[in-house]
This record gives C-alpha cells, structure tokens and sequence, in this order.
C-alpha cells in the first residue's frame, strides 16, 4: 500500500524549518534588553519595566496588508509588504498615545519559499528597528488547500504601552478645535482592491508598465510603503496636548475621523488645504470614481490627523516641523452631528 506523507498533502515541514533559519538573524536584530525568549519557543517573551510608567496600559492591535499583497506578488517584490505591516500598525497604537514595544507576525502561503518569507520579514526587521519595537515571535502557516501556490497573507499584532492619565481618547475634543494634517506618501495599505481594478481592468495595464503621467512604473508607485508617524508624533505628546489623533486608513478620511470624535463634534475639512497625492488622483480620473467612494477609499493625501486646541497649533506645527514631518492646518472641530464635512 502506498504511503501517505505530510508532504504529500502539499505541507513541506523542511520548507518551514528553513524559513525559521533564514529570519533568525533578522529576528534577533530587533531584541532589546526587556526581551527574555528567542525565536522558535511557543510564546514570546518580554519584560515589561515599570519604572518609566506609574499605571502602565498596554494597548494592542491586529491587522493585515489586505491586497496590496497581490502587486507585491505579481512584482516578486515582498520587503515593502513587511514594511507595511509593521509602519500601519504602529500607527494603530500611537493614535492612544502608546509607545510600540513588541510585534509578532503571522505569514500565509499556499506553498511556503523560504526566501520570499525571509524578504517580507526583513522588511518587518527594518521598520521594528526604527521605532525601537521587539520582533519577538510570528508564525508561518503552509496551506495548500486555501491559498493557492504563489498567494501569500500577512497579518500582524502589535503591542504598545500608555501611562493611564496620558491615554489619547478623543473625550477633550470640542468645536474650535483644529485639525493638524500630516501627508501619506502612498495609498499606505488600503484602497488596494479598487486600485487594482482601475489598474488592471479599467485601464489595462500591467503592474509593470510605465505611467507617464505618474514618471514611473505603477507597481512601483502602488507598493510603496505605509509610513510610520512614529518619530514625527511621539516626542511631542508630552508638550503638546494632542486632544485625539485619527489614522486614516480602511475608511478613509470619511469614517476613520469620527471613530475619535464625542458626541456633538464634527469635522470640517477644507479642501485644498493639502496635497492629494498624484497616484491617488490618477485612480480617480481614470477610474472616474465618485467623491464619496474616493474620500471613503483612499487617504486623499493624508496619513495622520491630530486634533489640538486652537492655542496650541503653533507650537505643535512648530514640534512636528522640528522632527521632520510636513504637517498643515487641514480643518476644524464645529458642533454638530458626529462625522465629516467638506468644504
């Protein structure tokens, strides 16, 4: 009788165990004096050091590239998808105030490429050892049966900490406020699924292909990386009183805002006051999207939005030019039903 081997059901054990050999190096780059595991045990580990924190809250969050993996995969470029994973999510923690302190990744495949893996994980490696973040564990998961050969996922968790009384809420937010706009420097990692349409169906072209009007390669364009507002926001929450901060994200600029807002608060942005972002404009134009889906899809142009009170929007323009952002004044807090305007 012939035998049956986990590798014959598609699962090659060998291919996983010379991925964990491949990103050990990277891995280990991240560790800092609080982590206490190495890679390959069941659980990470790390020593939370309360000195600097009277009442330390620590504050999670999970998410995933979504499909701007597919452009990745079709340009055999996957270092920039692990940038993505690691800048999006430190975003996700920073809009409460935290400081990152350890990641841990998840990676999908219908048939694991030790290389590819090891790729999309130094570009994880890279991001952590910017803003000081522990790649302290992850998983890799072959599944033939769901993903087809070639098609990968990447997901993530992220966990930061928050001393309690600086917790970020949104609850100090009131009409006259302001709303301080910092640039994205691409889609980030949402829209992708309409991008690509318009790309590939609407317009017809491949990821490789050269857009003029752009002055480059649209694949190239698409996958450039989510940025991290780390080194931007951070060092000034203990100067200036920033009343909430919005990630734009899946949403857009018509549903991430709201999410920071109290009851009785809404925000009018001005249009014009920033730049949308070429590429972004381009899907427009040529998929002739409607404002609504656009402004709901896409980030327009901004990555971050913080909201301060009318009296320290000087100093925090001021704080954030000084650590190298290109912030504007893109809006105002007014009474009224919580959610967005534009004028």
């Amino acid at each position: 009788m012939k035998t049956t081997t986990y590798k014959s059901s598609g699962v090659n054990i060998d291919a996983g165990n010379e991925t964990v050999d491949r990103i050990k190096k990277q891995v280990a780059s991240t560790f800092n004096e609080n982590v206490l595991s190495d890679i390959g045990l069941f659980g990470g580990l790390y020593e939370l050091k309360t000195k600097e924190y009277k009442k330390p809250v620590l504050v999670a969050s999970t998410d995933g590239v979504g499909t701007k993996i597919q452009i990745g995969v079709a340009m055999g470029r996957y270092k920039t998808l692990g940038q993505d994973m690691v800048g999006h999510s430190i975003n996700d923690v920073l809009v409460q105030g935290a400081k990152p302190l350890f990641f841990l990744d998840y990676i999908a495949a219908g048939k694991l490429n030790p290389a590819v893996v090891e790729e999309i994980v130094s570009g994880m490696a890279e991001e952590c050892r910017k803003a000081g973040v522990a790649l302290i564990g992850g998983e890799t998961a072959e599944m033939p049966s769901v993903y087809r050969e070639g098609d990968y996922d990447i997901a993530g968790t992220i966990v930061g900490v928050v001393e309690k009384k600086g917790i970020i809420r949104g609850e100090e937010v009131a009409p006259g406020d302001v709303c301080i706009g910092l640039p994205s420097v691409s889609l980030h990692t949402n829209g992708y699924s309409l991008a690509r349409k318009i790309v590939t169906e609407v317009v017809g072209l491949k990821y490789t292909d050269r857009v003029p009007e752009l002055n480059g390669v649209i694949g190239d364009i698409l996958l450039t990386p989510h940025k991290s507002y780390f080194h931007e926001i951070y060092p000034i929450l203990d100067e200036v009183n920033v009343k909430a901060m919005a990630h734009i994200t899946g949403g857009g600029l018509i549903d991430n805002p709201p999410r920071v807002l109290p009851e009785g608060c809404r925000i009018r942005f001005k249009e014009g006051s920033w730049k949308v972002l070429p590429v972004i404009d381009w899907l427009i134009k040529r998929g002739n999207v409607p404002k609504e889906d656009a402004y709901r899809t896409f980030n327009m142009g901004l990555g971050m939005v913080l909201i301060v009170g009318p009296k320290k929007v000087e100093k925090a323009l001021r704080k954030l030019r000084k650590n190298g952002a290109n912030p504007s004044v893109v809006g105002e807090v007014v009474a009224g039903k919580k959610g967005v305007e534009f004028i």
